[in-house]
């Protein structure tokens, strides 16, 4: 084969193998699609009907978060305050707690995929500055964003959609999420407490100044204020009008680097997983596990958030409960346990670029899951 029959013999596989590429990526979004095609083929609905099958309140809503949440963390000021904070940290175990307690309030507020981007990399620099067990810290930060992101509407997808589709204030779902939140961080503490030592740490090589955009900042957390009052107003799409109009004007490459694919995959999320819900099979094989009762809706949620993880997992049960409190302990406490349980688990290892993590992730997180299902059950039933 000569040069340029191996040119053009690559030119047409280079289709294919960007298809390839992009599945290899996006494992989830190729996964709907796929599954959306053989749903399709065996049992049909008209395709002009799918749309109705997508909450777009919650889409809504999400996209304007991504948009917020992406314009406060590229103004810097979220890594200033970290690297600011951490000065008065003289030990392993002080450090580990204060990070756990950082990445919990950042994903109460800004989602755990944010806190995330932010208190991963500020572990991993700080480990460039003094030896710290870092694979440990990843894995008790990703255990923190899960357990943290429980308290309110904001803290992550499953959250925003119950929040959403359940008709409740934002004070009144923050109010019945706070036992579990509470429990499951004070677990977290004392197994952190157990795990890292008060060995001295010598953080004074941090110095290197970070500079922040005020303006935007400031901008982006009055829009944050007056975006939420929307959304639970339910006018979640004149604030995302307002808020994309505003910075497209302004400062376009926010809105341009938000989470698309993301959006795309919670359309495609509402429409598979309410497609499958109404298979007769299917309902009929869920309505005869009784989730009209509490204990069995979360029992339901933690349980099949291990098998397709919560966020999915929160959708389709939805379909069978309108018992909003206890499918969202249920789904809270499905994000831990196997790594599939939350995507949060996934980034954070993706993030940490350390190998040999799944083990001793799972060795911290399925037990953490087992003891965090009995309290949540105890806590749903007697709070």
């Amino acid at each position: 084969m000569t040069v340029a029959e191996r040119e053009s013999h690559t030119a047409k596989r280079s289709p294919l193998r960007k298809l390839i590429a992009f599945a290899t990526n996006e494992p989830v979004l190729s996964v709907l699609v796929v599954a959306l095609i053989a749903l399709q083929c065996l049992h049909p609905r008209p395709w002009l009907t799918l749309p109705g099958l997508v909450d777009w309140q919650t889409v809504l809503t999400l996209a304007g978060l991504l948009i917020l949440t992406k314009a406060i963390e590229l103004s810097g000021f979220l890594i200033w305050l970290a690297h600011r904070v951490i000065h008065s940290i003289h030990s392993e175990r002080a450090l580990a707690f204060l990070l756990i307690g950082l990445a919990a309030v950042l994903s109460m507020l800004l989602t755990n995929d944010v806190a995330l981007f932010v208190v991963v990399p500020l572990a991993l620099s700080l480990h460039e500055l003094t030896p710290l067990p870092l694979k440990r810290l990843v894995i008790f930060i990703a255990l923190s964003v899960n357990a943290g992101s429980i308290l309110t509407p904001l803290g992550n997808p499953q959250n925003l959609f119950l929040w959403q589709t359940s008709g409740v204030s934002f004070g009144g779902f923050v109010w019945g999420l706070a036992p579990l939140c509470a429990a499951l961080m004070a677990m977290l503490y004392v197994m952190a407490a157990a795990s890292f030592r008060a060995k001295p740490l010598d953080l004074s090589k941090d110095t290197e100044a970070h500079r922040v955009d005020r303006v935007l900042v400031g901008v982006a957390v009055l829009l944050f204020v007056a975006f939420v009052l929307l959304a639970d107003s339910h006018h979640a799409g004149i604030g995302l009008a307002g808020v994309m109009a505003g910075f497209l004007i302004w400062r376009r490459e926010i809105v341009l680097k938000i989470d698309w694919l993301l959006l795309l995959i919670f359309v495609f999320m509402f429409i598979v997983l309410r497609s499958v819900a109404a298979l007769p099979w299917v309902h009929a094989t869920v309505g005869q596990l009784g989730l009209a009762t509490p204990l069995r809706a979360f029992a339901a949620g933690a349980i099949l958030s291990q098998g397709i993880s919560n966020v999915p997992a929160a959708i389709m049960l939805a379909e069978f409960t309108k018992d909003w409190r206890a499918l969202a302990y249920g789904v809270s406490v499905g994000g831990f346990g196997i790594a599939i349980g939350s995507l949060a688990n996934l980034i954070a290892v993706r993030l940490s670029k350390e190998r040999g993590m799944w083990l001793p992730f799972h060795l911290y997180a399925v037990p953490f899951w087992l003891i965090g299902g009995a309290v949540g059950g105890w806590l749903l039933l007697h709070i």
